[in-house]
């Protein structure tokens, strides 16, 4: 695991040595919900620029790309959140070696509909919500409204996020409403202004409100410094060190001039 967090710091400068040769073939990646949105834009350009290479994309979350990535089934596994020591067990016993790649920062915003008059929330006051502790807004200073409680899956890296940073361990009620993609947290937070969600940055839209958290807004300045509270970085997985069309796509990703820029235009917070 040491070795795994050690290469994350010499993958951009080792990446950037690394001569590369075109190979026709296609490509598969698979994975997290939050990393879709990048991919989605950078996948499309990459295949207009080689036209040789065709790529299949799809989501499921970060624990269902990093099961694929040790059974084989993908090239590259898109992941919210860093490979479980459990699962470089799994991996090597397979006889894969998953290397990452930082390929963004992303924060995990809390969101309620529009309407609601709330702005700022607490971790400690989102532990207790999600804990069933606090039912109604009017307890935290919002309107006097009964709180519906969205969250994600567990095989989704935002939730696992939100599990080690905000509930610190502990359970989210059984009363919550379980989904599987950041897009359908959006939708039902916007359709129901009882309802609070938490989203990765890039699919924040007018359709919510993004909650503070500690009295900071998730934006890209707070995410790089450090000063939101709940950021991360997002991961493409691969099985060893990438060659062929998987290290093109991988060096397109860190690419100021390409990935970084979808990186951005996806709402995302770039490396550089």
């Amino acid at each position: 695991m040491k070795k795994l967090f050690r290469m994350i710091a010499t993958t951009g400068a080792a990446l950037a040595l690394c001569a590369t040769t075109a190979i026709a073939g296609n490509l598969v990646i698979k994975g997290s919900t939050t990393v879709l949105p990048i991919s989605q834009i950078a996948v499309e350009a990459y295949m207009k620029a080689h036209p040789d290479v065709n790529i299949s994309l799809s989501g499921g979350g970060s624990s269902n790309g990093i099961k694929a990535l040790i059974d084989g089934s993908t090239d590259i596994a898109n992941a919210s959140r860093f490979i479980k020591e459990k699962e470089v067990d799994m991996a090597l016993k397979k006889g894969v070696y998953p290397v990452p790649f930082a390929v963004a920062y992303d924060s995990i915003i809390p969101i309620v509909h529009p309407s609601n008059t709330l702005t700022n929330i607490t971790r400690a006051q989102l532990k207790d919500i999600y804990m069933g502790k606090i039912t109604n807004y009017k307890e935290i200073g919002g309107p006097d409204l009964k709180i519906v409680i969205c969250s994600r899956d567990t095989s989704s890296g935002t939730y696992e996020t939100w599990e080690g940073k905000v509930m610190q361990k502990e359970r989210v009620t059984p009363a919550a409403q379980v989904m599987a993609s950041n897009g359908a947290i959006v939708q039902a937070v916007s359709d129901n202004k009882f309802a609070i969600g938490y989203i990765g940055i890039g699919y924040l839209n007018a359709k919510v409100k993004a909650l503070k958290v500690d009295g900071v807004e998730g934006t890209k300045e707070s995410t790089l410094n450090g000063t939101f509270p709940i950021s991360r970085p997002l991961f493409m997985f691969t099985n060893g060190w990438p060659t062929g069309d998987t290290l093109n796509f991988v060096n397109y990703m860190l690419n100021p001039a390409t990935g970084q820029k979808y990186v951005a235009e996806a709402g995302y917070v770039p490396l550089y």
